[in-house]
């Protein structure tokens, strides 16, 4: 039997680089084919509502789905892929696929006036408390 020295350098050199290698091959080998997730903005309105703002370029209205159910919001949708032969592109940086994204919200958001809509690639979902969640001004007597 044969003794090897023990090299702890050379060993975290190594583990180094397999968890570089991992990570690339994670994010490049399989991006194409995992899903995306849409960039979202969450904030509170005007008219103390949440707002929910997500980015979703070059969709459908059809091809976005809002749901609400038990204090969460939930959307899901899908890019569809173009009609251009994989082979012909010179560079592919923009996922397609399906997506979904989940926001678990406060019991005082007011499900029967949600609102959603989608312009310029933009979904906007509105989310109004309920009247008794709402601040409310009390008038202070002498």
């Amino acid at each position: 039997m044969a003794l090897v020295r023990w090299d702890p350098l050379h060993e975290l050199a190594t583990m180094e680089i397999d968890r570089l290698n991992n990570m690339f091959s994670n994010f490049y080998g399989e991006g194409l084919s995992r899903g995306w997730v849409p960039a979202v903005d969450i904030y509170e309105g005007a008219e103390h509502e949440l707002v929910i703002k997500a980015e979703l370029p070059d969709m459908k209205r059809e091809d976005i789905t809002v749901t609400f159910e038990n204090n969460v919001l939930t959307l899901k949708g899908e890019r569809k892929n173009e009609e251009v032969a994989r082979d012909r592109f010179h560079r592919l940086e923009r996922f397609r696929g399906a997506f979904s994204r989940s926001f678990t919200l406060p019991a005082t958001v007011d499900p029967a006036n949600i609102s959603a809509n989608y312009k310029d690639g933009v979904l906007t979902v509105r989310l109004p408390q309920r009247a008794e969640a709402k601040p409310k001004q009390i008038a202070v007597g002498e």
